[in-house]
């Protein structure tokens, strides 16, 4: 068997010994005789693995018993429109900070169901940054701000949380959730569709604390739209494979040391890729240095054609998943939690030999 070193976007890699136990348990998990998707979501051995991933995430996050965990379907896009639907009427209004696609995406949404407030846009500069605190311009009494903590197409991010004024934040962490540590406190909502860092697609992890959960609406409501509805229930049937796969990349991320090791890696890989970026004027970043992302490294060459024979050139060296969004083209190296660091170094050696070859 030959692993490719894999950058792609997402759906992404995913450690390989967490795919080795998933591998020797997908006929029999733990000695039932079945898979765990082929068992009852409300049977023993499906309902351990759900709680034993709601108690992990709430470790290594550090949040304590003032949150509830929801194991949603639907992915980020559903939320963007979730989130408003319960926490966002039309008397008031929600703070966004606009600094990229999905975040427009959001947006969007948010409008079918109350005042949005654009605090920052960096769409002049085709969002090249995230903004400073003394940017935001906030509206007084807001109900919540919303913001993306990573922006996977262009290659920003939020090294910490945008000053709110006390208002609960709601964050789309989907591609850096998991990747570092967080001041929960900041937090009324956070959620994050699985496929980047915490599993494969199929699941979207929803975590609302408790007190911010009690102001949600819960009058006139589709009731699977509903927060409440899948509070300490199964209201229909979970995504059951994925959310087991998250419950060992969990146990995964422990072993490691949890989310301050991974950060600590993470800024090691990524600061691998930005020096060799940086080294020169023949790759050139596409993002201002203070916002740069440690997840998604967006970079470009001097024309497109040279674009095109790098990422085939690196593909030939089993370099995949380099071509930058459709959207805005160049490269594009997604480095999340499980990308190995041998691949980032073998990205790096590549980027140096090409340099030298076509420069």
């Amino acid at each position: 068997m030959s692993r490719a070193h894999n950058f792609s976007a997402g759906p992404a890699v995913l450690p390989l010994e967490v795919l080795e136990t998933a591998k020797n348990e997908l006929l029999d998990y733990r000695g039932c005789g079945s898979s765990i998707m082929e068992v009852s979501h409300r049977g023993k051995e499906y309902m351990e693995v759900d709680a034993q991933a709601q108690d992990r995430l709430k470790s290594l996050l550090g949040l304590g018993d003032d949150f509830e965990v929801l194991f949603l379907q639907g992915g980020a896009s559903t939320q963007f429109m979730m989130a408003p639907y319960n926490f966002l009427s039309k008397d008031q209004t929600a703070d966004y900070i606009n600094t990229g696609t999905w975040s427009k995406k959001a947006i969007k949404e948010a409008k079918l169901f109350g005042n949005v407030n654009v605090a920052f846009t960096s769409e002049e500069s085709n969002f090249s940054r995230v903004p400073t605190d003394s940017e935001l311009k906030l509206t007084k009494d807001g109900r919540y701000v919303h913001f993306t903590s990573n922006n996977t197409i262009f290659g920003t991010q939020f090294r910490k949380e945008p000053e709110s004024n006390g208002v609960p934040l709601i964050c789309d962490a989907s591609s850096d959730f998991l990747s570092r540590p967080l001041d929960v406190s900041r937090y009324g909502m956070i959620y994050a569709g699985a496929q980047k860092n915490a599993g494969p697609a199929g699941v979207t992890i929803v975590i609302i604390r408790k007190d911010f959960l009690k102001t949600a609406q819960k009058e006139n409501l589709s009731t699977i739209l509903n927060y409440h509805t899948h509070v300490g229930t199964m209201f229909n049937t979970p995504p059951a494979y994925p959310v087991y796969m998250v419950n060992l990349i969990l146990g995964w991320l422990e072993k490691l040391g949890g989310l301050q090791a991974i950060d600590e890696i993470n800024q090691r890989k990524a600061g691998w890729l930005y020096d060799e970026i940086d080294r020169d004027e023949f790759y050139n970043g596409t993002t201002e240095k203070a916002s740069r992302s440690l997840m998604n490294v967006t970079f470009r060459l001097k024309n497109e054609e040279l674009e095109k024979k790098f990422i085939a050139e690196a593909t030939s060296n089993n370099l995949n998943g380099l071509k930058g969004h459709r959207s805005v083209g160049g490269i594009r190296a997604s480095i999340y939690n499980a990308c190995p660091e041998e691949s980032v170094k073998a990205l790096v050696e590549f980027m140096k030999d090409f340099r030298q070859k076509n420069g």
